[in-house]
């Protein structure tokens, strides 16, 4: 009886395995904005429902999750939402379907001797300014710094330093002078006593302090025409993930930590879990859009992105709330 049991359950393992949709997600960096994506993989709700996901990670920043995405290489990114405006304005229709994280999350750090006072913006002329990489939206938070303050690109230089460890030694090391960087890496730098945060976007009010307004980032987005031709398997990406913000919100950072694969975990563990007490304040809980937030990336691209600035943008178009909506109210878990 007992073989008999052991025979059905591989049968029944074997099809499912055979009937599970595939798709191809990539995400930009494990730093914590996109966490509720590792959650989900790490605690099986994908798999649960009926996916066989195939990940990459691309440890450079989220600009290269977007140009896999335009490429045809991955199916959904785990990326910010601002890259949704970029592509429309380069006639391209990229649509984010679930939100992650309803804010910013990112700071900008130096080391404790730095002469770089934000009271006193000219003072950064001349650093080397360490962000994940270049079109990030690591990126757009230092270029719309300058341009706030009458400053331009030229004043500074702009280094791609990755996120996590990789940032934190880029510091470290003087490798840059100042960091625009996400958590871990910014509870990391304090943490060691490597810097100081000088701009913080990670609250509410950092965030309209920074870009006049709260400042969505971290979504899940795919191309429309993917959209439109996979409705089944987005449905199934959002009711995973939206299981991982109701799981996230209803546990603590030491128990979310616990939940994640150790190459996962930048650092020590237990700053680790500083890192994520830090951040969970900008997730979202209901994985919706608003659209008024919407706005603000609007606004931040706008005001030295030529290519936005130019063209006449439908936020309409850039997301969509109905896979959150028909995905309900999940068990809690």
């Amino acid at each position: 009886m007992r073989k008999l049991l052991l025979a059905t359950a591989a049968v029944l393992a074997l099809t499912t395995a055979a009937h599970a949709d595939s798709v191809r997600m990539s995400v930009g960096s494990y730093n914590l904005n996109n966490l509720p994506f590792p959650v989900a993989e790490s605690l099986g709700f994908y798999k649960e429902e009926g996916l066989d996901v195939t990940i990459e990670n691309f440890a450079q920043g989220g600009s290269k999750v977007l140009q896999a995405l335009v490429a045809g290489s991955t199916d959904v990114a785990v990326g910010f939402y601002d890259h949704t405006i970029q592509m429309q304005a380069q006639g391209k229709h990229v649509i984010g379907f679930i939100q992650l994280a309803r804010n910013s999350g990112l700071v900008l750090a130096g080391k404790n001797d730095t002469d770089f006072d934000p009271a006193k913006p000219e003072t950064i002329k001349g650093k080397n300014v360490g962000i994940t990489a270049p079109g990030s939206s690591s990126d757009f938070f230092i270029r719309y710094y300058l341009k706030q303050h009458g400053l331009t690109d030229d004043d500074i230089s702009i280094i791609g330093v990755g996120s996590g460890a990789a940032a934190v030694a880029a510091l470290q090391q003087g490798k840059i002078d100042l960091l625009v960087n996400y958590d871990p890496a910014a509870t990391i730098v304090v943490e060691r006593g490597l810097g100081k945060i000088l701009i913080d976007a990670r609250s509410d009010e950092g965030a309209k302090a920074v870009y006049g307004g709260i400042y969505p980032t971290s979504v899940l987005y795919a191309n429309q025409d993917y959209i439109k031709a996979n409705p089944q398997v987005i449905q199934k990406v959002t009711n995973a993930t939206l299981k991982a913000l109701h799981w996230m919100k209803d546990h603590s950072a030491e128990e979310i930590v616990a939940k994640l694969p150790e190459d996962f975990v930048s650092g020590d563990k237990q700053t680790y879990i500083k890192a994520v007490e830090n951040a969970k304040a900008i997730f979202s809980e209901d994985g919706k859009f608003v659209p008024a937030d919407l706005e603000t990336p609007l606004a931040v691209l706008k005001s030295f992105n030529e290519s936005v600035g130019n063209a006449t943008i439908d936020l309409g178009a850039t997301y969509t709330n109905k896979f959150v909506e028909a995905a309900g109210q999940p068990a809690k878990n």
